[in-house]
């Protein structure tokens, strides 16, 4: 697998830390709006808007907070609509990448996108362009360090679960599945108290451009990363393999 859940590792690894917690809470909040609008404000009813929650849960979103977004989400409190957007482009090395968005103004959104694709060395590119090279997914990402059982007995469990597939990434297990089957393994692995993280839908790259160039490499993390720090983003996926020599190195 590459892109998204590398991205997951290295973010890990080079110990990014998102210490922005009202940028966060503007994410969350765009993200609950959103699947309350598309699914109800029923989370019991709402796969996706019970996934938003846990996310506010995990950066500690008040829950009045929470509970704003959801009546913004189905009208009920006001404020400008929120939509979503998902844009592509290019980055260093000829990546794809794919960008996930939420936003009540969708000319500030595609603005800011755009601009950091270019500050970055990639280029924002039409609808179609990269977005074949992804399937989208479920995701679960569970610390192994977290369990009260060995990485064998997780294992057994994700595959008794029904999961696509999995993989391993340094302290934590990967667990993909068909996007119309994440609700129903978390709540098989959830049953096997197993404690999971992460839990969202992905869009996996089908093939991986490998970049072997530290400089590339570099760019390649800054043009994640800030895309990840707008507001309005909710994700971002691309189809990147870095060597593992290259990550050893301290990059920027």
């Amino acid at each position: 697998m590459s892109g998204h859940s590398k991205w997951a590792g290295i973010k890990h690894k080079k110990a990014i830390v998102d210490a922005r917690k009202g940028k966060a809470f503007t994410q969350v909040a765009n993200m609950i709006a959103l699947a309350a609008r598309q699914g109800g404000g029923d989370p019991k009813m709402n796969f996706s808007l019970r996934l938003a929650i846990d996310k506010a849960k995990a950066v500690n979103m008040p829950n009045n907070n929470v509970e704003r977004a959801i009546k913004r989400g189905t009208g009920e409190g006001g404020g400008a609509k929120i939509e979503e957007f998902t844009y592509e482009g290019y980055g260093p090395s000829g990546i794809a990448v794919l960008v996930e968005t939420a936003s009540d103004n969708k000319n500030r959104t595609v603005s800011e996108i755009r601009s950091t694709f270019t500050k970055y060395g990639g280029s924002l590119a039409t609808s179609g362009s990269v977005a074949y090279l992804f399937e989208k997914k479920g995701q679960i990402n569970i610390d192994t360090k977290e369990q009260k059982i060995t990485k064998d007995e997780i294992e057994m469990i994700v595959i008794d679960s029904g999961a696509d597939d999995f993989e391993e990434n340094e302290k934590t297990i990967i667990v993909y599945t068909k996007a119309d089957d994440l609700m129903r393994v978390k709540d098989k692995l959830e049953s096997a108290n197993l404690k999971l993280e992460n839990v969202d839908f992905a869009y996996i790259a089908k093939t991986a451009v490998h970049v072997k160039d530290k400089d590339k490499a570099n760019s390649i993390f800054k043009l994640m990363d800030v895309l990840e720090s707008l507001d309005d983003v909710v994700a971002v996926h691309s189809n990147f393999e870095i060597d593992e020599e290259i990550l050893d190195k301290n990059l920027v």
